[in-house]
């Protein structure tokens, strides 16, 4: 018996599903603390009104919390089909794709919400860096980090050329400047501001150093097997 073998490391399986438990277990703990407002929209999203639940902040989040399962079903059937089909990375490729969509689409239909005056108020932009930080609040500032933090974690996952963090951060700012534009030409009543660009980007540049072990590397093509060197006569 050898007494100086170091015990061994945990299973991979037995360490992503104690994560994964640990994710539930966050999920389910936001859920319980803003289980009131939510369940304030819950009879109108359960009966599919517009009004009440989809043009509403409560609403989204619920519905974003009820697609949950739907969403890893998706992931698991298209992890199982590239299983079959001998694909690689099949798990953590259908787990990005499902991620950033699941995890992107909320928050930009509730950017894209329109306020009290839209259509009717001009359209406002504030292109001063750092001047609207102080009117955004703690509430904000957090809510714009979100925005686009699960297209920051998962697309250098799924995609190897964001396998960097200034192509995260640019993919980030590209994103977010596309949602202001689109807030100043539909007129939503919202202020097109480079602060929430920065701070969308930001978002993004930060949970894709939480995902940075998982990144995607470039595949790389076989290498021709090595010929033999000429023997000299």
């Amino acid at each position: 018996m050898n007494l100086d073998a170091s015990p061994s490391a945990p299973p991979r399986r037995t360490l992503r599903a104690g994560l994964l438990g640990l994710a539930v277990l966050g999920l389910a703990g936001a859920a319980f603390v803003v289980r009131r407002p939510l369940m304030m929209s819950a009879p109108r999203c359960m009966a599919g009104r517009w009004h009440g639940c989809f043009d509403t902040f409560n609403g989204v989040v619920l519905m974003t919390l009820v697609v949950l399962p739907l969403s890893v079903l998706v992931a698991w059937a298209l992890a199982h089909r590239r299983r079959a089909a001998g694909a690689g990375r099949a798990w953590r490729r259908s787990l990005a794709e499902v991620g950033m969509v699941h995890g992107t689409v909320p928050f930009v239909w509730m950017t894209m919400m329109p306020g009290g005056g839209a259509g009717t108020v001009p359209a406002r932009v504030s292109l001063v860096p750092l001047r609207d930080l102080v009117t955004m609040g703690a509430l904000g500032i957090v809510g714009n980090l979100l925005v686009f933090a699960a297209l920051g974690f998962f697309a250098p996952m799924r995609f190897a050329a964001l396998a960097s963090v200034p192509r995260v951060l640019a993919l980030g700012a590209g994103c977010s400047v596309l949602v202001e534009t689109a807030q100043y030409v539909l007129q939503l009543d919202r202020v097109s501001s480079v602060d929430d660009v920065l701070v969308n980007a930001v978002g993004a540049g930060l949970a894709g150093l939480a995902s940075r072990r998982w990144w995607r590397t470039a595949d790389r093509a076989p290498s021709e097997p090595s010929r033999p060197a000429p023997v000299a006569a």
